[in-house]
């Protein structure tokens, strides 16, 4: 008789965390859950509260016993976990309304994990993610890490790369959305489907052959434009079309997120007439009020499964591929899922030891990557540049060295190189001060010379 799996969720008072308790209630038979222990911050309590009390009326609403417990300690919850999940914030929302109204605010993209606020994103969560990693050596030595915070590429590679922690899977729910839209616009069902993906986590393509090996990839390239529909892009990203004739020729799907580079034009000006209009206001501004509505249904003592408007969310359907990568663990099933691991020749275009978002067969052992072979020219160049931006990014993070950081700004696609890139770092280093003491010193210096926010939305948050 096992004793049954103890999961730790850090950041759990997200709104998302009604979703994951769906998913281990769903695979219960397979997971058999003991206890969940949901971990947040002390500015994050209330949230904390209102979640765990409806996570555990889920539970109590099925026919399983588990006690879900709340705690502001995050050492006491890992004691013993065999599961650690984290999806949490650093600075909460208002870091995100930063990340994209300061970049916006000099005309440039400004979203939450590309471009200079995917950056700073990165440079506030590596160092906590590390910090969890120490505790779970001391506290928890046998867990599995299932990261789901983003920007989740770097933030898994951080973990292997300088957190020296092995056992670690990145999760996205984007290569899920993909799965669950497209296999119905050539009249087929995902298991009638085998599905490829590779890259890194919010740029990655992926190609698809039906059960007689055949490449089925151009004919749903043809039916989401003939039919108007670019199949499974996240709630929050604006659907500008791909060129056909680019995919036609690359014979491969791009992600979602593939527009901030493939149309950087049009999704840029789509992003400054929400910035500009005070009624709309940047992703942030809008998940902000999303969220309060959330919070409000979710109080209901009489809800005891998830609402139909989390789906408005963009990372609507993560946690249903978290909760099968732990059973497919627990289990050891070799499920298909698509994760963010170590290389080991999977992508043959980048170093075995980067982390890339691949197809893999995921078991007691973790993540075994599918070989998916080199790129084209284009694509292997643009995967090049961006994984080495992200170690780039990986190493100003850990170190606090502003030189990196500014050459990160430099070689990033999203962030036109010169006087005004400097300016966007200088002023989002300011802005999120309290959340970044690795570059304390630069900070200081910058304040001294007097570089001050323009954006006043932000100089208010600031």
């Amino acid at each position: 008789m096992t004793k049954g799996v103890k999961i730790v969720t850090i950041g759990g008072g997200s709104s998302y965390t009604p979703e994951l308790m769906e998913g281990f209630i769903k695979r219960y038979d397979e997971l058999p859950i003991r206890e969940i222990w949901l971990v947040d911050i002390e500015a994050g309590k209330e949230k904390l509260e209102i979640v765990g009390e409806m996570a555990q009326r889920m539970w109590d609403a099925s026919p399983y016993d588990v006690k879900v417990h709340l705690t502001l300690d995050r050492r006491e919850a890992l004691k013993d976990a065999d599961f650690v999940t984290t999806q949490f914030r650093v600075g909460l929302l208002d870091a995100r309304v930063k990340d994209e109204r300061i970049p916006l605010s000099y005309g440039m993209v400004g979203q939450e994990t590309n471009g200079a606020g995917g950056i700073f994103k990165a440079f506030r969560t590596i160092p906590v993610i590390l910090d969890i990693v120490e505790d779970m050596k001391e506290l928890s030595p046998n867990a599995w890490l299932i990261n789901f915070t983003n920007p989740a590429g770097m933030v898994t590679d951080a973990v292997i790369r300088y957190g020296k922690w092995e056992k670690v899977i990145g999760l996205c729910n984007v290569p899920v959305g993909a799965m669950m839209a497209e296999p119905e616009l050539i009249g087929k069902n995902l298991d009638e489907l085998v599905y490829s993906f590779a890259g890194i986590n919010h740029f990655h393509w992926h190609r698809v052959k039906d059960l007689q090996g055949n490449d089925v990839t151009g004919d749903i390239i043809e039916k989401m434009y003939s039919d108007d529909n670019n199949a499974g892009i996240p709630a929050n990203i604006h659907d500008i079309p791909f060129f056909i004739d680019q995919v036609k020729r690359m014979n491969m799907i791009p992600c979602g997120y593939h527009r901030y580079y493939y149309r950087q034009e049009e999704m840029l000006n789509h992003m400054l007439v929400e910035y500009r209009d005070p009624e709309v206001g940047t992703r942030a501004q809008q998940v902000k009020q999303t969220e309060a509505e959330l919070f409000e249904l979710y109080k209901d003592a009489n809800l005891d499964h998830k609402p139909e408007q989390l789906s408005k969310r963009g990372g609507a359907h993560y946690s249903d591929a978290a909760c099968e990568t732990i059973a497919s663990i627990y289990a050891n099933k070799n499920t298909h899922i698509v994760v963010s691991t170590k290389n080991n020749g999977a992508v043959p275009d980048l170093p075995a030891d980067a982390v890339v978002e691949v197809s893999a067969y995921i078991g007691a052992a973790g993540a075994r990557p599918i070989a998916f072979g080199t790129l084209p020219a284009a694509e292997r160049g643009w995967l090049q540049v961006m994984k080495n931006m992200e170690l780039v990014v990986e190493e100003a993070a850990v170190t606090g060295d502003y030189g990196l950081a500014l050459q990160a700004f430099i070689i990033n696609p999203l962030i036109p190189s010169g006087e005004t890139a400097k300016r966007v770092l200088d002023e989002l280093l300011i802005a999120h001060k309290e959340y970044l003491p690795q570059f304390a010193e630069k900070i200081t210096e910058l304040e001294a010379a007097g570089v001050t926010v323009k954006d006043e939305i932000v100089r208010e948050l600031v």
